[in-house]
């Protein structure tokens, strides 16, 4: 899942509007290009696309955070455990339900 959108974010232009090419002032401290092509902007199909896997992600962790699972682990406990969750599989993915 989040796999899949990182690499949509990826492969999509910087911009979800249209913009102009553009260059940072020099001195910027920031060690990512220093100019910027022109951007499309995204298209309708794939702003759907982002917001699909945005609300799938949300719905997964609503399931999670909320599973009736976490009230047998004592409250002091469960941050950590949620956290040790995310390591569980090799992958960082969660199966899908």
């Amino acid at each position: 899942m989040r796999a899949d959108l990182a690499a949509l974010f990826k492969a999509l232009p910087y911009s979800v509007e249209p913009m102009d090419a553009w260059a940072r002032p020099e001195g910027y401290w920031l060690a990512t290009s220093p100019a910027h092509p022109d951007s499309p902007g995204w298209t309708d199909s794939e702003q759907q696309q982002v917001a699909e896997l945005r609300a799938r992600e949300r719905e997964l962790a609503a399931r999670i955070v909320g599973h009736d699972f976490w009230s047998v682990i004592a409250e002091p406990e469960r941050a950590d455990a949620r956290s040790q969750l995310r390591h569980v599989l090799a992958g960082g993915e969660m199966p899908e339900a």
